[in-house]
């Protein structure tokens, strides 16, 4: 838990101003006291030991100063008691600070500064003074970011709105409303609940008026007064706590949702699905994700009043899919066409109630954790033999899939269950997956019945089974059953590879970011359970990364490690290499094609601007088989971090992440064809891992360039048979096995065993590619033409 430095007039990322209230104890007033609110919007703690809040009065002369300490918890409030006034009946919560600073109920200045130092001599430009991490001003002051936020009384209060996400401009980020503070605690006291439960007449703005025709609220940034309808869902966990509602009487415009979402942030609303409600707030637009579509909500300080309970709900609307799933360009620039694109269809009922009438087919694994799951309404659309929907191309997104996140919960089941009709809920958009259908009913769920895979024991003693696994994150801090359960699949499914490249290991202490990078009792640890599990005693190889710079989990310090058996193959030590040395191909002598790496285990070009804050390609040289040469890479590619999502608000979705993979594949592909050509195409060689891409990807193309350098193993397997990994619903190929053209005679296939289920160890499935010995003549024998050694487990 770390206390971050400000940055002047920055657009603050994780402890921001949320609230300010001057008019504490005046006339009229139902708060004692006058009150600053901070807001930490990241996903971790913050410290504000050290820091300060500091007021001004609109001239901004004199600044007076309340220190802080302790922290704010992850995406939580803190809450700083100012002055009392003579008035007033309702005391805050139990501040988390306390001064005396008596703040105007008009204009004023308030700032949050990461030092216990005045603000001196920075006159109206007060926001970009050194250590400045956000600054408020209200009313009639120019010491503002931008301009200033709405004046405040004795009965009202700016707070910060939305999803409170900080534009460096005070008039947009703030809105008047009812006082409300809420402490570190999580405990909410609001000036408008005490006896008083408002003007119960509806305004004049109902929902359809504020969803509009189109993607973006006609009234975006506007506040709406008692916007009436019926409480259909109620979201009660996490920080985007809030409700659905709907108008039961729609107009005439098909266009135009008539349900919507009212965010209350960190507070649970006491509402009820059947409630009828008036809503009060600020129109807003959440983009969840970087690219992704906006979600139309009313936030901000939000007061809602209950007129009746026990109302019917409004009729859900069957979900019908057009047959294409999106234009392209600009979506919000275009006018809505819910009869042409699945994208439109959705976003013309959002946050309304929608229902599955028909069974449908989970082409995802349940998620039982988040209640999480993919359905198709389309169950012809590129069907898997086992069940899931195949992901072929950047043009055929599989518009037929729709996620479901039930907010009743959803028991296990695997890829290819049915889903019985009936489930229904509102739609909503949101960061993992886009649209969700919020299920408050959900159809019966039927297994149906699928069966992990297995590798067949070799046919000759002289085969060797090369595997590549992504184990998620494994540390030694991990439960001893996350190990049995890898280990076993290990021994029983993959049949003991000879050589086995591990993805995601992490150090010894997992996440914790103490400088550790050592990850020998993370490997000593798996190796032991595979032991147990009935496996060999592998023998291991790996290469320490520096600390806090290959990316994943922070602090983990992932890295590629080999083990091996050296019961079946050698591996050749060569001494030297390192996080920062990069391994070389040797000749024997400057004519010779007999060739060796300059370090074993050693990385590729660790240095280069391919690299930065990802994994570096792991390199070793085996021998096997009355000691033949074999060379082998293992590589975890930088992630699709960044990318926008296939719902994405400009269509086709950017790929941003791409540019670094084909830096890296390029890196990878110097290497093999430097070893392609010293050895005049006798080397053998293996390059396998986590490619976080395609097939068809131009990452890929590049590493193998475009199959002569390197054969895609992938691309062997039938086209509905490539993946190895599911995402939003599409069984998709992020992990590879590619050889060079020296491997002649191999069997080849992807071991299901996770991403299809619920009870997975790994979200990524195994590969497994078996040299065959006695396969190095033409023409190739019978057993040595390609083949897979994966069956069902019976």
């Amino acid at each position: 838990m770390v206390g971050l430095p400000g940055t002047a007039n920055a657009l603050s990322t994780d402890v921001v101003i949320s609230g300010v209230y001057g008019g504490g104890g005046n006339n009229l007033a139902v708060f004692k006291n006058d009150y600053i609110e901070l807001a930490n919007l990241s996903d971790s703690p913050v410290s504000v030991a050290g820091w300060s809040v500091q007021y001004a009065s609109a001239a901004g002369a004199v600044f007076q100063m309340t220190n802080l300490t302790g922290s704010i918890p992850a995406h939580g409030k803190y809450l700083v008691q100012q002055a009392a006034g003579a008035g007033g009946t309702v005391a805050l919560p139990t501040p988390d600070a306390t001064g005396s600073v008596p703040m105007s109920a008009t204009s004023g200045v308030v700032a949050l500064v990461t030092a216990q130092i005045p603000l001196v001599g920075c006159g109206i430009t007060c926001s970009t003074a050194p250590n400045v991490k956000d600054l408020v001003g209200y009313g009639a002051t120019a010491n503002v970011e931008t301009l200033a936020a709405p004046g405040l009384t004795n009965t009202t209060a700016d707070a910060r709105s939305g999803a409170m996400i900080d534009t460096d401009n005070n008039s947009v980020d703030f809105t008047s409303g009812v006082p409300k503070a809420t402490n570190s605690a999580g405990t909410t006291v609001s000036a408008g609940d005490p006896g008083d439960p408002g003007d119960p007449t509806p305004g004049t703005v109902r929902i359809h008026d504020i969803q509009g025709t189109g993607r973006i609220s006609p009234i975006v940034g506007t506040s709406v007064t008692n916007v009436p309808g019926i409480v259909t869902a109620v979201r009660t966990t996490g920080s985007a706590r809030g409700y659905w509602f709907q108008d039961p009487t729609a107009d005439a415009d098909p266009l135009s949702s008539e349900g919507i979402f009212v965010f209350t942030g960190t507070t649970t609303p006491a509402v009820v699905a059947g409630d009828s409600v008036l809503a009060t707030g600020r129109v807003t637009e959440f983009r969840p994700a970087t690219g992704a579509q906006s979600l139309t909500e009313i936030g901000g300080p939000v007061n809602t009043i209950k007129l009746t309970s026990g109302n019917p709900l409004p009729a859900p609307v069957p979900v019908v899919f057009p047959d294409a799933y999106t234009k392209t360009g600009s979506l919000e620039a275009q006018p809505l066409e819910p009869n042409s694109y699945v994208l439109d269809w959705l976003e013309t009922h959002e946050g309304m109630r929608i229902s599955i009438d028909q069974a449908t087919r989970l082409v995802s694994p349940v998620n039982t954790q988040f209640g999480e799951l993919w359905v198709t309404l389309k169950p012809g659309q590129n069907p898997t033999p086992r069940g899931g929907t195949i992901y072929k191309s950047y043009d055929d997104q599989n518009g037929g899939r729709l996620m479901i996140a039930s907010l009743i919960g959803a028991p296990a089941a695997n890829v290819g269950s049915t889903l019985a009709a009936g489930t229904a809920g509102p739609l909503d958009y949101q960061s993992f997956g886009g649209y969700a259908l919020m299920a408050t009913q959900l159809g019966t769920i039927t297994e149906g019945g699928l069966k992990k895979q297995m590798v067949l024991p070799p046919k000759k003693a002289g085969d060797l089974s090369v595997a590549t696994y992504n184990v998620e994150n494994l540390a030694a801090t991990n439960p001893d059953s996350k190990f049995a359960k890898l280990a076993q699949a290990v021994v029983s499914n993959l049949g003991s590879p000879d050589i086995l490249a591990l993805e995601e290991i992490q150090d010894n202490n997992g996440a914790t970011d103490n400088g550790v990078v050592a990850a020998d009792q993370t490997i000593a640890k798996f190796i032991a359970a595979i032991q147990a599990a009935g496996g060999p005693t592998y023998d291991w190889r790996s290469i320490n990364p520096n600390n806090d710079t290959d990316g994943g989990e922070p602090g983990g310090n992932i890295r590629q490690v080999f083990l091996f058996n050296p019961a079946r193959t050698t591996f050749v030590d060569r001494p030297g290499g390192d996080a920062n040395t990069a391994v070389q191909v040797v000749r024997a002598r400057p004519t010779s094609n007999q060739v060796s790496l300059s370090v074993s285990p050693g990385r590729i070009d660790p240095t280069s601007d391919a690299w930065p804050s990802s994994r570096k390609p792991l390199v070793g040289e085996f021998l096997y088989d009355g000691n033949k040469q074999l060379f082998v890479v293992a590589n975890h590619f930088n992630s699709k971090g960044g990318d926008y999502p296939l719902s994405a608000a400009v269509q086709p979705p950017v790929r941003s992440s791409e540019v670094q993979r084909q830096k890296q594949a390029a890196e990878v592909n110097e290497f093999i064809s430097d070893l392609n050509t010293k050895s005049a195409g006798r080397a053998r060689a293996i390059v396998l891992g986590d490619l976080n891409d395609y097939q068809f990807s131009p990452a890929v193309q590049t590493l193998t360039g475009n199959g002569t350098v390197l054969k895609t193993l992938i691309d062997t397997l039938p086209a509905d048979q490539r993946y190895s990994y599911i995402f939003d619903g599409n069984s998709q190929v992020l992990d590879h096995i590619a050889v060079s053209p020296a491997i002649k005679g191999y069997s080849y296939g992807v071991v299901h065993i996770n991403a299809e289920f619920s009870d997975q160890a790994s979200d990524h499935d195994p590969q497994i590619v078996r040299i065959l010995t006695g396969c190095d003549v033409d023409p190739l024998p019978t057993r040595c033409l390609p083949g897979s050694p994966v069956v069902d487990v019976p």
